[in-house]
């Protein structure tokens, strides 16, 4: 895991913090002491300003945290679906597999020290097999060549390493780095995951990130904006999961394209901040350039937990920063009513496939889908939170009092070691174990593929069958 070496002034800055009264600093974590979050925000409220004097209408919250980053708010072209934006983002985060020519790039480029905080994540490169220790030594061994790359030039270059087995890394950002009113680019589709702490968090390829880094302006089409007004409350069976999965109904696999969504609505108080990640992770599978939820007492709860309570003291004076203004106009709206929503299932074959949780059994073998569940995974950059983990434990505990055992495989991925760590210490993690789950490393795994499966024969001939055809 990364971890900061005190230098004198970091001390220095700590002894001034306990004076400074109104002005003291807010750093963005324990790892990133130099980011301080109350210029930051008092910089996007300066640039959200400026744009509104300029457009005179109220503004939704995405747009406040886009235009707010803008490179010059005060000259740029801002037209939804049209113009292109030069943005300046505050943070980019890497993970392994994409890292590496990112920054092989940024090397070669010349530029002694990265211009914007950046971290590179290992997560990618462990292989799923046998259990957790088991397989991150394997990857330790396998990979030690990328990882000693990765971890001296993130050294040299200025960008913080988060070592294998520390945790996926949308996961590690919302423990330590997501904050409301920030924007955040990472390698990886499913970085969007932040949103659920209020900023605005885009996936993007390995050269935009070097260009950040760089110290150059970030281009991005101005989003269009599509709000999901959220009415009623979760309860019961539902999770967040079926918010994103009814959404995905509703707009397919494109509806989201060029967009960012935009959930408010009184609904939104009744998810948690993580179950608000999760739903913003899946807006990746809607093609959404990203999501995002408004600042509400579920994000100061988890910024708490975290110990990063003087966020949230800071957030609650920006509050007004961190929604829609009113009267706020969006290019699309759908409502949720979630007190209605019931458990669905999306799929197969696509992810906006929906099927209520009552009615699949009858509809796969109506319409020929495979009926046999092989292997089964609570975890992944989605689902792998500690909220997620204690409802599959109940499910479990349940299960075990039955005298059930699974038919199938079953395997469990925390999606941080602080993750993984609290449900051991709570108990949390050993019902899973009892009825013949498989706790493997922190890290993406079977989600994204790394996994050695051994449930089923290979098909080492499988590119001939086009031929045959």
């Amino acid at each position: 895991m990364f971890k900061l070496t005190k230098t004198s002034t970091q001390m220095c800055t700590r002894n001034l913090r306990t004076t400074a009264g109104l002005f003291q600093r807010v750093p963005m974590s324990k790892f990133d002491p130099e980011t301080d979050v109350r210029e930051n925000l008092a910089l996007l409220q300066k640039n959200v300003d400026v744009v509104k004097s300029r457009l005179r209408r109220p503004l939704t919250l995405s747009e406040k945290i886009v235009y707010g980053h803008l490179d010059e708010p005060e000259t740029a072209d801002i037209v939804r679906g049209e113009s292109y934006l030069r943005l300046r983002p505050d943070r980019v985060a890497m993970q392994d597999a994409t890292a590496q020519m990112a920054m092989l790039q940024f090397v070669a480029s010349g530029i002694p020290r990265v211009a914007v905080p950046s971290t590179i994540h290992c997560d990618h490169l462990i292989e799923a097999q046998l259990g957790g220790d088991l397989d991150l030594n394997r990857a330790k061994d396998i990979n030690s060549e990328v990882y000693n790359f990765l971890s001296t030039a993130g050294a040299k270059y200025g960008a913080g390493f988060w070592k294998p087995g520390s945790g996926i890394i949308h996961q590690i950002i919302l423990e330590n780095y997501a904050y409301p009113g920030i924007m955040l680019i990472g390698t990886d589709s499913h970085t969007v995951n932040g949103g659920g702490l209020g900023g605005v968090f885009v996936g993007v390829g390995g050269a935009d990130a070097v260009d950040v880094m760089a110290g150059i302006p970030w281009e991005l089409k101005c989003p269009k904006v599509i709000g999901v007004h959220l009415i009623g409350e979760i309860s019961a069976w539902t999770s967040p999961k079926d918010v994103i999965l009814r959404v995905a109904d509703i707009l397919t696999v494109k509806g989201g394209t060029g967009a960012i969504v935009e959930y408010f609505g009184p609904g939104v108080n009744s998810l948690s901040c993580t179950g608000m990640g999760t739903i913003c992770n899946m807006g990746a599978e809607i093609g959404a350039t990203t999501s995002i939820f408004p600042y509400n007492e579920r994000m100061a709860r988890y910024l708490n937990a975290t110990e990063r309570g003087d966020i949230a003291k800071i957030a609650d004076n920006y509050k007004h920063l961190l929604e829609s203004d009113e009267g706020a106009e969006y290019d699309e709206v759908i409502e949720i009513n979630l007190s209605e929503l019931k458990p669905l299932i999306n799929g197969p074959f696509t992810p906006d496939l929906c099927t209520p949780v009552s009615e699949i059994g009858a509809r796969a073998e109506k319409e020929g889908w495979p009926t046999e569940v092989k292997v089964g995974l609570i975890g992944s950059c989605t689902n792998s939170s500690y909220e997620d983990m204690t409802r599959s434990a109940s499910i479990a505990r349940q299960a075990q009092a039955k005298g059930i055992k699974f038919k199938s495989l079953f395997t469990i991925t925390p999606g941080s070691e602080q993750i993984r760590a609290t449900i051991a210490r709570d108990g949390v993690d050993q019902p899973l174990r009892d009825i013949g789950g498989l706790v493997l490393a922190n890290a993406c795994g079977p989600c994204i593929g790394q996994w050695d499966r051994q449930d089923i024969a290979k098909k080492r001939e499988e590119h001939n069958r086009y031929f045959l055809q």
